[in-house]
């Protein structure tokens, strides 16, 4: 046994020194054992930056798609705007696609419809066609006395003050608004036009019972106007000129800076309305749909300034309008609603109730139909 156990302890002896040969034969020289340390250092450095890089990109992105925004954006889906023709803000955001391009990483379509009139708007809001519009204030008066379902969320700064006329024909002998006195005049029910009427009438001591009205659409009343088939016509002229729009044929016997001076931005407002699920189930997209329309509304006002002083260089323009636009340039282009805006709204309301025009008086600043914030849209 001894014999057999000293010869096993020779082998080992002898495998050992043999394998102690092996591996001085193929030690590795210590600056390549640097090197290689060196590699796999810099691949396990390599590993572990992409690993840190993509849980960075991982939760930017997972942040991203979390916010409120994203997530109303989900659940929407497509967001319905509506805009009268010739109302500037909403045209050129249509026009340029900026809410588009603004909503469009979160996956959410935006859709564009056009209607004749703020009333026509208004009643599309409460039955769900569309999501968002904006048009002029006196038809969100009539609107809440029929009991449609809107919001008023936000105002324009400023109203044109040759943004409405009262139109007669050319070889009219109608001069001044007290000759209107006994005259068919048209105009589109429920209107801002309405109001005006109404104001420009009581602004030379006639009652709206002292003349006949005719209540037209635009689109309608321009045949009829053209054919002499009515004495006067009240129209909104859209901010914005084409032929079509400029064609109106007729003379100017008042506007709103000749019936309302300086007061024209609070008497004839032009509102922004929303359905109460934006405002209550998506505040942060409503706000997302208003800076948007402040961007615009601010980059038109720039424009419209520079085609004045274009204008200017070459014809004499009234030194008041040039320093007026570029007062307004500067500014925002749509403000929250104020106790001032809805006081001058509440007028209104009850004028038009005063007239029986509306069956019952109605609260404007009710807050189910208007929303009254501090919120300064800008981003």
């Amino acid at each position: 046994m001894t014999l057999v156990f000293d010869g096993h302890g020779v082998a080992a002896s002898e495998s050992g020194n043999t394998l102690s040969s092996l591996l001085n034969q193929f030690k590795i020289p210590k600056n390549s054992t640097t090197r290689l340390l060196e590699t796999v250092g810099l691949f396990v450095g390599g590993i572990i930056f992409c690993i840190v890089l993509d849980r960075w990109f991982f939760n930017r992105s997972d942040r991203s798609s979390n916010t409120p925004l994203a997530k109303q954006a989900r659940r929407l889906k497509q967001l319905k705007m509506g805009y009268p023709e010739g109302m500037t803000n909403l045209e050129v955001l249509r026009a340029q696609g900026l809410l588009e391009t603004r909503l469009q990483p979160f996956g959410l379509s935006v859709r564009w419809s056009s209607f004749l009139s703020a009333s026509s708007l208004i009643e599309a809001l409460s039955n769900g066609t569309i999501d968002f519009c904006g048009g002029g204030g006196t038809a969100s008066i009539f609107s809440q006395a029929a009991d449609h379902v809107f919001v008023r969320v936000a105002k324009e700064k400023y109203t044109s003050p040759k943004g409405q006329a009262i139109l007669v024909p050319q070889d009219s002998p109608i001069q001044t608004l007290a000759d209107l006195k006994g005259k068919k005049i048209a105009f589109d029910k429920g209107s801002s036009a309405h109001y005006v009427l109404v104001r420009s009438l009581a602004k030379v001591g006639l009652d709206f019972s002292d003349i006949e009205p005719v209540y037209l659409t635009q689109p309608e009343a321009l045949p009829r106007f053209c054919r002499g088939e009515v004495d006067a016509w009240v129209i909104w002229v859209p901010y914005t000129a084409t032929q079509a729009r400029s064609a109106y044929p007729g003379r100017s016997i008042a506007d709103l800076e000749s019936i309302f001076g300086d007061k024209a931005s609070v008497e004839v407002p032009t509102y922004y309305y929303a359905i109460p699920e934006l405002v209550r189930d998506y505040p942060d997209l409503l706000k997302v749909i208003l800076e948007e329309v402040n961007e615009v509304g601010t980059w038109a006002k720039r424009q419209e300034l520079e085609a004045v002083q274009r204008l200017a260089e070459q014809h004499e323009i009234d030194p008041s309008i040039l320093e007026t636009l570029h007062k307004h340039s500067g500014e925002r282009a749509i403000i929250p609603i104020d106790d001032q805006s809805l006081t001058a709204l509440q007028h209104q309301a009850n004028t038009f109730r005063d007239l029986n025009l509306i069956p019952e008086r109605v609260d404007v600043k009710d807050g189910t139909y208007s929303l009254q914030t501090k919120q300064n849209w800008t981003y």
